[in-house]
């Protein structure tokens, strides 16, 4: 039997510059397709410098596939160098995150490592259901045909440092090896450039964000700031020349008993090229101090919702729909799919909702059928679990709107301090 675990990622749900996730006004979760268990075409194999190959796929260990996860690959190379480079697979795409951040032994090359004030410069990030522990080095980055210089990247579970202080030991569990961690790394392209933002920057400062910087000599480390923006680990789609406001991430629909695999294409930039036009979608924009928007389910408002790649199935509360139990435990099993919706609104920088309202459409099957039904499928467009406890208060009114929602659409998602055709981001639009 695989595993199903609760993937919520949604790196930023505790921060103060963090959350998002994740066209044509379809609903969040697709009507299935004909056939048993299989997706509409896949999109053409990608021709454009701009466009990347996304898919769903088992992950690094087959023998145990990750559920609804999203992988690409990119190429990380040693500043400056054009020979000593790597491409690394299996990395999870996640638009509720920022920033580049590689599990240290699926590295094979040797990084830069950054320092501040002669320490080497160290980042907790935090994740709702967990935390990761590594130091920050630089390196080039080839994305499909697109190049970024000299980004800061995390290397997850590096060595020569300490362990992880209390302060960051004690958010979670650790996620610091490819069997922890489900992937070879994550490719964070939320909506913000910096992983922490100006929190961060003051010298000495000790960040409430989600992602907190520490000086570490090879016996102590202390809260620190990175000292500049450009420090931190960045965003590197905001680092191309060109197409760097935003991503669109087209993925196909998947049957209502699920698919063994989906692929799809993420393009780089919203209105920069021909193959990247926006117009007639649904816009719902992102406050821009934490990317959240507003849902109401069940006459409840939820002021704290996401958009989320990084998340496996929609996260939400609901009591009157029965949970499972065992190894599903966190999950929702109804005795049959359930066809359900919200409505989401945009929220202004003050929190307030701004914009159309939309009705979403979205299913919840029986997470344990799905699981045991068909042994060789990962892709589900149901799949739906409640919120965790996690002692996080920002997961309080909030529904996570997970890679189910992105099956079967065209979603785009442009940053913050950058426009497209249609509007000034940060926003979502499908």
């Amino acid at each position: 039997m695989r595993a199903l675990s609760n993937i919520l990622r949604i790196a930023g749900l505790a921060s103060i510059a963090a959350l998002t996730a994740c066209g044509g006004g379809g609903g969040g979760a697709a009507a299935p397709s004909s056939g048993s268990g299989g997706t509409t075409p896949p999109p053409p194999p990608p021709t454009a410098a701009n466009v990347l190959a996304v898919q769903v796929g088992p992950g690094p260990d087959a023998s145990e596939p990750d559920i609804n996860t999203l992988f690409t690959s990119v190429t990380v190379c040693v500043p400056g160098s054009t020979t000593q480079c790597q491409t690394i697979d299996n990395i999870q795409v996640d638009t509720g995150s920022y920033g580049l951040r590689l599990v240290s032994s699926a590295v094979t090359l040797t990084l830069p490592v950054e320092t501040i004030t002669g320490n080497t410069l160290v980042e907790c990030t935090e994740f709702a259901d967990g935390y990761s522990w590594g130091s920050v080095v630089t390196a080039d980055l080839q994305i499909a045909g697109e190049t970024a210089s000299a980004v800061p990247v995390q290397l997850i579970g590096s060595s020569g440092i300490p362990a992880a202080p209390s302060t960051c030991a004690g958010t979670g569990v650790a996620e610091n090896t490819v069997a922890q961690f489900g992937a070879n790394g994550l490719l964070g392209v939320g909506i913000f450039a910096q992983d922490c933002g100006p929190s961060c920057v003051a010298a000495g400062s000790a960040s409430d964000a989600y992602s907190s910087y520490y000086a570490c000599t090879a016996a102590a480390c202390q809260p620190s700031g990175t000292g500049t923006l450009t420090a931190q680990v960045t965003n590197p789609v905001t680092l191309f020349t060109l197409d760097k406001n935003g991503v669109i991430i087209t993925l196909p629909s998947v049957a209502a008993n699920g698919a063994a695999s989906v692929t799809g294409t993420m393009t780089f930039g919203v209105d920069t090229e021909t193959n990247n036009k926006s117009g007639s979608q649904n816009i719902v924009a992102l406050d821009p101090d934490d990317g959240e928007f507003s849902t109401s389910l069940n006459g409840q408002a939820l002021p704290n919702s996401v958009f989320d790649t990084g998340s496996n199935g929609y996260y939400f509360a609901d009591t009157n729909i029965p949970e499972c139990s065992g190894n599903y435990t966190g999950f929702y099993c109804p005795s049959s799919i359930l066809a359900l919706s919200a409505t989401v609104q945009g929220e202004d920088a003050n929190g307030d909702a701004t914009g159309k309202a939309y009705t979403l459409p979205f299913s919840v099957a029986n997470a344990e059928s799905l699981n045991t039904s068909e042994p060789s499928f990962i892709a589900f467009s149901n799949l739906a679990g409640v919120l965790p406890s996690t002692g996080n208060a920002s997961l309080t009114g909030s529904f996570d709107w997970g890679l189910p929602f992105y099956f079967g659409q065209t979603v785009y998602t442009v940053f913050e301090g950058y426009s497209s055709s249609v509007a000034t981001g940060p926003y979502v639009a499908y």
